[in-house]
């Protein structure tokens, strides 16, 4: 695996100049069409304004789901088309995405009731081809939840989904394009859409966000994946239908501030909207709100007091012997999410389907759900191909991602959880990343699933521009350790100072951004 640590600012002049297509986003969306079209045999450029995954692809809550509450709006043919997909992830990205047991308590004085849950959870298993859920009396659940709020409980449900590392599958996607022959530079703006005189697309303006250099590429195709900035490019063709960026908060807790090893899922008392609290990475992910998002889209959000609020009165009302505080938390994060609306209805009920729009060359595709990321790829892909140069190969019965053949002997240095969890974070590299690495790197950081290692092997290969990139995005510790890892930071310096381009003070300089953007955008807001 070639390093491509160089910068992709002093490698802008060596890109090529045309392309087949440019894709603007590095989002799930942006890189499942990046991955898809080089598969497809287009010569295909990925430019990020940011860094790959910085929005709503890394701050999600997690879930590769079909949606029950979609079926319930009556979205069968979302829910059944996010079913098929998550259960096609299961089966190619073991280690990545991975079955989720989630439970939901059963109340008298709660509707939806038994039968009409057991109900919508035998569709919901007919979508998958398959039972997939399983009813518990009140002693079988509370033999599993003994802590869970007794008053008016009668029993409850367990049914199948997915969960993954949100970021983590967007970088797969990215990198496995590169591997097969595509280019993906993040930290690259596109300033302008180039049009002919025909008003036909013919290029991308782009400018370094760090350097300031610009240049133009040359291509007939343009899609425009950038999520809640997609009408920047490209306006709604609908007159009353818009983008309506919503914010999705979540808090992170110790593993043993609650005695659950399942997620829960259960209705908010204040505003009956579904919120959980699920094991993610050694910590537990508390979530989510669904709030109208009204600042500033290239700032970083951020959680308010108010939504913190929310969620632990959500959760204490369903354990309330722990009454849990912001003092509990570690860390907290938020995401926006390009939902597209008509009218403002319920932040809850706004659909989650998503659109292709063209005009002359630039394809727009907005909205929609990480689950669907490769069907929105392929759909946005059928809308390009009278801008693109050739017809595609046909990839769609393809496997998700490259096939990982056996490992050879450099895998007896971890277990067999472990290689699983890096291959499905890693593909292929995951042989390469165990063969770099020192015995000692290849234990984990305290607290954590992820691997010393990781680290300087991410550092290497993965365009690395910030530490913010590296600690939030790449491995997530930042997310899951206090105060960001702050004690660990001249740690992570020493691991990677022969391997990123950086001198003392650009370390210090970069450390000291690092910690007060994690301050101001993922740790815990006083409550009053």
């Amino acid at each position: 695996m070639k390093s491509n640590q160089a910068g992709q600012a002093g490698q802008a002049g060596q890109i090529d100049e045309q392309w087949d297509l440019i894709v603007i986003g590095g989002g799930i969306t942006g890189a499942g069409v990046f991955r898809e079209a080089v598969r497809m045999g287009y010569k295909t450029l990925l430019v990020e304004q940011k860094d790959f995954s910085w929005g709503t692809s890394s701050r999600s809550s997690k879930m590769v789901h079909g949606g029950l509450r979609y079926m319930a709006q009556g979205k069968f043919l979302l829910t059944m088309t996010s079913v098929r997909e998550r259960e096609k992830l299961l089966r190619e990205a073991p280690g990545l995405v991975e079955i989720l047991e989630i439970l939901i308590p059963v109340y008298s004085d709660q509707k939806p009731g038994k039968h009409t849950l057991s109900l919508g959870l035998s569709i919901y298993g007919l979508m998958a081809l398959e039972k997939q859920h399983t009813y518990f009396n009140k002693n079988e659940f509370l033999a599993i939840v003994p802590d869970i709020k007794k008053a008016d409980f009668v029993g409850g449900f367990q049914f199948l989904d997915a969960q993954v590392d949100d970021s983590r599958l967007v970088l797969r996607l990215i990198n496995e394009g590169i591997a097969s022959g595509g280019r993906a530079d993040n930290y690259t703006e596109v300033t302008e859409i180039v049009r002919d005189a025909e008003r036909m697309v013919s290029g991308v303006r782009v400018k370094d966000a760090e350097t300031k250099e610009e240049r133009i590429f040359s291509t007939r195709a343009v899609i425009n994946a950038t999520g809640s900035w997609a009408e920047t490019f490209h306006p709604s063709p609908k007159p009353n239908l818009h983008l309506r960026p919503l914010r999705g908060s979540h808090l992170i807790l110790p593993k043993d501030a609650l005695p659950i090893s399942r997620t829960i899922s259960f209705l908010h008392p204040d505003d009956k909207r579904p919120v959980f609290a699920s094991i993610w990475e050694g910590r537990i992910l508390i979530g989510t709100t669904d709030l109208d998002h009204d600042e500033d889209l290239s700032k970083e959000p951020s959680t308010t007091r108010e939504e913190v609020e929310y969620l632990l009165d959500g959760i204490n009302a369903y354990f309330p012997d722990h009454k849990l505080t912001a003092e509990d938390c570690i860390a907290t994060m938020a995401g926006v999410r390009p939902v597209l609306s008509e009218g403002k209805l319920d932040p809850s009920k706004e659909s989650r389907e998503n659109v292709v729009w063209s005009d002359k060359g630039l394809v727009t595709v907005t909205g929609g759900k990480l689950t669907t990321f490769r069907k929105m790829a392929f759909d946005t892909l059928k809308t390009t191909s009278p801008f693109l140069p050739k017809p595609g190969k046909k990839v769609e019965n393809e496997p998700v991602f490259a096939e990982i053949n056996g490992m050879s002997e450099n895998s007896d240095a971890v277990s067999e959880v472990v290689m699983r969890r890096l291959c499905g974070r890693y593909g292929k590299a995951a042989e390469e990343l165990i063969k770099m690495s020192s015995p000692d790197d290849l234990t984990q950081i305290p607290g954590t699933n992820t691997l010393w290692a990781e680290i300087p092997f991410t550092a290497k290969y993965e365009n690395v521009r910030h530490l913010e990139d590296l600690l939030l995005r790449r491995v997530r510790i930042g997310l899951l350790l206090p105060e960001g890892g702050k004690e660990y930071l001249d740690k992570i310096q020493k691991l990677c100072k022969s391997i990123l381009p950086w001198d003392e003070k650009r370390w210090e300089e970069e450390k000291k951004a690092y910690l007060k953007l994690w301050q101001e955008a993922y740790s815990v807001p006083k409550l009053n």
